[in-house]
């Protein structure tokens, strides 16, 4: 009888290297003998046992080296979490009435036929995920809405934005602006536009928007839990009865004795982390070092701006999860498809492997003497250019169940030429012109990139700027394999399905070598994963497509607006909807 033994070994969590195994800790099968009294072994295989991956709160995967690689998990787990979120999508109103009290606790607001109405006649794809808008109102509901409008009022006529207004029966229209800059004039007409087919359904209100490209509200996280507390049992606070204000820096927007995390380096964890929630992993909150890697922080220079007490509404482009700026779309980068389509190759018709990124120098106003380095694009560019020291890689296996193993040390002037293709363009931006001249010399300034260029890569890369990026919108319509990092949760957060649709990146690049060389492969392509790749890539291109039209957006600010008329009146109670 021939048999082959499995022998298991126990490793102990305190050291890397496997520890020498008593006798006693061997399991084997009791051997039975062939006639001739001796038993025939083909082989032993001796195997540990397999530690799991780490799925932290925070959002972050922290990689066993015993387990097989994660982004097979990553992908599995987030193709099954959009299957089920496409496949138990409300079908008519009264599923999607019922959908709407269970996730929110209230009634519907008045105008959710219509809008419901406008989602079927336009084929608005996942009508019940509008989480989003709950999260940017729900704190107003428990503020006192006669103060709401008072604060609203308030702010009309600040400096760079405009009012956009509606009385009852009439038209849509910029009651008030403050603009002088062109573009910033084209933001509020392209924003009209997405508003201008429903306004005959829209109830009468005003709401002040900021045009530029930062979120402005910022946070005092008591006052926040207060009226949430308030909201959710539903009554409402006056701002005598508000929390004092806190004075913490940007963490006065954060728990303060929420956990954050460290990278756990012992047994099988040996410090190699992914995303796994990129919405959590965006959360400065949950990572305190977005302070000191984002302009969004940076530019302050140390000085964050003091919370608003009383939280006053006002709507903008993006937001971070330490602002209360209330998101709606923009359509000013916005384009319904790539042309000529020549220049949008397919994925396996793009010639070039590395990873592509061109953009200007954004994020903050550069001087000698601020933080502009570690900001995310002059961070980002040095990064992936860089040609001194190593760096610890994870090159992936083309075996599925393979253990993902540790980390390799690569010299970077080997990798980084021959993965990344990362410059800005143009010339220095946001500094004073002295400077900008001291800035010109520190990096290699290309030209721009036209659509015939970019559509020569496999794979691309966006990266926030002022703000938010833009182009976002446009690299999912091509065919290339999007990777991106931000901190900014954007409108469509709850329609999007990271590692289907695109691959999240940490904000502090942390994991981008392993990530791109899982798809890509080693310097010479082993263990790269081309399925996988080109299947993402397709699904990106079909989301845009699918979900990110102009009546995609239409119909996030048609519900928007009839929530945020509805909470912004003394007679909210009243606006409902009942099947």
């Amino acid at each position: 009888m021939r048999r082959t033994f499995v022998i298991y070994i126990r490793q102990s969590f305190a050291s890397k290297e496997p520890p020498l195994v008593p006798l006693d800790d061997i399991r084997c099968p009791p051997p039975t003998t062939n006639s001739s009294g001796f038993v025939e072994v083909d082989e032993v295989t001796i195997r540990r046992p397999v530690t799991p991956h780490n799925y932290r709160s925070d959002g972050i995967l922290e990689v066993s080296a015993s387990a097989s690689h994660p982004i097979h998990d990553l992908i599995a787990e987030a193709e099954n979490k959009w299957h089920v979120k496409e496949n138990i999508a409300s079908k008519n109103i009264r599923e999607a009435f019922y959908e709407y009290q269970r996730r929110y606790g209230r009634l519907p607001p008045k105008g959710f036929d219509r809008w419901w109405n406008y989602v079927q006649e336009h084929n608005v794809k996942l009508p019940d995920d509008y989480d989003q808008i709950w999260l940017d109102l729900e704190p107003f509901w428990g503020m006192d809405p006669i103060e709401l409008q008072q604060f609203q009022k308030e702010q009309e006529g600040h400096a760079e934005s405009f009012t956009i207004g509606k009385i009852e029966g009439g038209p849509i229209s910029v009651v008030n602006r403050s603009l002088t800059k062109p573009e910033l004039l084209r933001s509020s007409e392209a924003f009209l536009s997405l508003l201008n087919p429903i306004e005959e359904h829209l109830p009468a209100f005003r709401a002040v928007v900021s045009p530029h490209d930062n979120p402005y509200g910022f946070i005092d996280y008591d006052v926040k839990q207060a009226l949430l507390k308030a909201a959710k049992a539903k009554y409402h606070l006056k701002v005598k009865d508000l929390p004092p204000r806190s004075s913490r820096g940007w963490m006065t927007a954060c728990d303060e004795h929420q956990d954050t995390h460290t990278t756990t380096t012992r047994g099988d964890f040996f410090g190699k982390t992914f995303i796994h929630d990129h919405y959590k992993a965006m959360n400065p909150c949950m990572h305190p070092k977005y302070l000191d890697i984002h302009g969004q922080f940076l530019s302050y220079d140390g000085h964050p701006p003091g919370p608003d007490r009383p939280m006053v509404p006002k709507f903008a482009f993006c937001s971070t999860p330490l602002h209360y700026d209330i998101r709606i779309p923009n359509t000013v980068s916005w384009t319904e498809d790539i042309h000529p389509q020549e220049h949008n190759p397919e994925w396996d018709d793009r010639a070039d492997e590395r990873l592509s990124w061109r953009g200007r120098n954004t994020g903050i106003w550069h001087t000698s003497q601020n933080k502009w380095r570690d900001t995310q694009r002059p961070r980002t560019v040095t990064f992936t250019n860089q040609m001194d020291g190593e760096v610890d890689v994870l090159f992936p296996s083309p075996n599925r169940d393979d253990p993902v193993g540790e980390s390799v040390k690569m010299a970077r002037s080997k990798l980084n030429p021959a993965l990344f293709d990362v410059a800005f363009v143009g010339s220095p931006l946001q500094c004073p012109e002295e400077y900008c001249h001291e800035i010109e010399n520190m990096f290699d300034w290309r030209r721009y990139q036209d659509t015939r260029g970019a559509g020569k890569f496999k794979y691309v890369l966006d990266v926030d700027g002022n703000g938010w990026s833009s182009r976002f919108q446009r690299l999912m319509i091509s065919n290339a394999l999007v990777f991106k990092t931000t901190i900014y949760p954007e409108w469509f957060m709850d329609r999007i399905q990271p590692w289907v649709h695109y691959v999240p990146v940490q904000v502090d690049l942390s994991d981008l070598y392993d990530t791109f060389l899982f798809f890509r492969g080693d310097l010479l392509g082993r263990g790269s994963h081309p399925d996988q790749a080109r299947k993402i890539a397709q699904n990106s291109r079909k989301w845009a497509k699918e979900f990110w039209r102009k009546e995609d957006m239409t119909a996030y600010t048609f519900r928007l607006f009839l929530e945020y008329a509805r909470v912004m009146s003394p007679e909210r109670d009243s606006m409902n909807f009942r099947i």
